[in-house]
């Protein structure tokens, strides 16, 4: 690897020579226990993508985040109530729901780590009784706080247990008093006993119970369970970089698999003639459709559907979209997938991958079904970590 392939322009010096010095990044499982500097964990990541791609497939240099402290939006923590009586909160010990007390996370947003501890204090004020994972009994279990860098509205989600919160309405003033950059607070109810964050039950007890950000120049409304890039301004460059290496133009006719809320769906409809999205989850398209109606596109359409099954339906139908667009889950995409892009015959295939490894095998497949990963393309998303984006560009062989 040469430092040709890794794009340094525009990152200050003081940035890539920095370095995370965490102190509890040996036992946090949010980071990774590295004492190099930024520079160095770019090129370790790029130098894994890179052994993992074909070797006919060209690398762009990666793309570099130039603010690698306090960028993730999204936030959420446990709570615990120490022998003294004290409320303590903080990331989770790796591999375990042993909370670390902490004051500072280098990689959350500072402003919603505030409010957490911030909620923390308020809980031993007002005596709320912490949630017990063992005896499944208590109040206050945990809470998220979404921020959006773009408009600066921040969400707060308190999440109890069976129990509701105690003194509810004064505890949420109390809260808004310390913060009044929160424009809404929600609570949520999860008496579930696996690790998912909330519940189905949600109430909102303040503002219009979400949050809009805005993302290259377009609106997007964020609810408490809308999946969301964790990293805004990096977000930005990873579309960018999809649309300028898909060649797209105003003659594509492009599918957008697994679009969720359609922020790469409206992000290439910016340049493309027309774009389809295809989500499973009935409330994502109604919000796609809502965010592509708030910026006023008119060459959109949301299907809710398996992506595989509805492109089998346009083929059978002798339907076309010439270039498609997936961007899956850490599992990558399925055998059945690959199979009904080849059915389709585009021209170009986009494939943004957050693992490696799943990306590498579903090239080696998609390569059976005659398409050849061409370019390639690194984007830091998630700085201080072990996860990495990478864009590829498939065409047919």
């Amino acid at each position: 690897m040469t430092s040709s392939k890794i794009d340094t322009s525009g990152i200050a010096s003081n940035v890539l020579h920095s370095a995370n010095d965490c102190p509890h990044k040996a036992r946090c499982g949010g980071c990774v226990d590295s004492c190099g500097e930024y520079i160095d964990e770019a090129k370790a990541k790029f130098d894994t993508v890179r052994k993992l791609m074909p070797d006919t497939c060209f690398p762009h240099p990666m793309v570099l985040c130039d603010r690698p402290f306090y960028y993730r939006n999204k936030v959420h923590s446990g709570f615990f109530l120490t022998s003294s009586g004290e409320v303590i909160c903080g990331p989770y010990e790796d591999g375990t729901h042993r909370i670390i007390r902490t004051d500072d996370c280098k990689i959350e947003n500072r402003q919603a780590f505030a409010i957490i501890r911030d909620t923390a204090e308020l809980a031993k004020k007002f005596k709320v009784r912490i949630y017990n994972e063992k005896t499944g009994t208590g109040q206050l279990r945990r809470i998220l706080v979404r921020t959006a860098d773009g408009t600066g509205q921040v969400m707060v989600v308190l999440i109890t247990g069976a129990e509701y919160l105690k003194s509810k309405k004064a505890f949420c003033n109390s809260l808004r008093r310390m913060h009044p950059e929160i424009t809404t607070i929600v609570t949520n109810v999860n008496t579930r006993s696996d690790s998912m964050i909330l519940g189905r039950d949600s109430r909102v007890e303040y503002g219009k119970g979400y949050i809009t950000d805005t993302l290259l120049g377009m609106k997007f409304r964020i609810a408490p369970d809308t999946f969301y890039q964790v990293n805004r301004a990096q977000a930005e460059k990873l579309y960018s970089t999809a649309i300028r290496m898909g060649r797209i133009g105003p003659d594509d006719n492009v599918l957008d698999a697994y679009c969720g809320i359609g922020t790469t769906t409206l992000s290439f409809a910016k340049i493309a003639g027309s774009v389809t999205g295809v989500e499973i989850n009935k409330r994502s398209v109604e919000e796609a459709k809502r965010n592509a109606s708030a910026n006023g596109f008119l060459n959109t359409s949301f299907v809710c559907a398996d992506a595989t099954e509805y492109m089998k339906d346009i083929s059978a139908h002798k339907g076309h979209f010439n270039v498609i667009v997936l961007d899956p889950p850490r599992t990558g995409t399925t055998t059945s997938f690959i199979n009904a892009c080849k059915d389709m015959y585009p021209d170009r295939i986009i494939y943004i991958s957050c693992n490696p490894e799943t990306l590498a095998r579903d090239l080696k497949s998609f390569s059976k079904c005659g398409y050849e990963a061409k370019e390639y393309t690194v984007v830091d998303m998630f700085p201080w970590t072990g996860s990495v984006e990478t864009v590829v560009l498939l065409t047919r062989s």
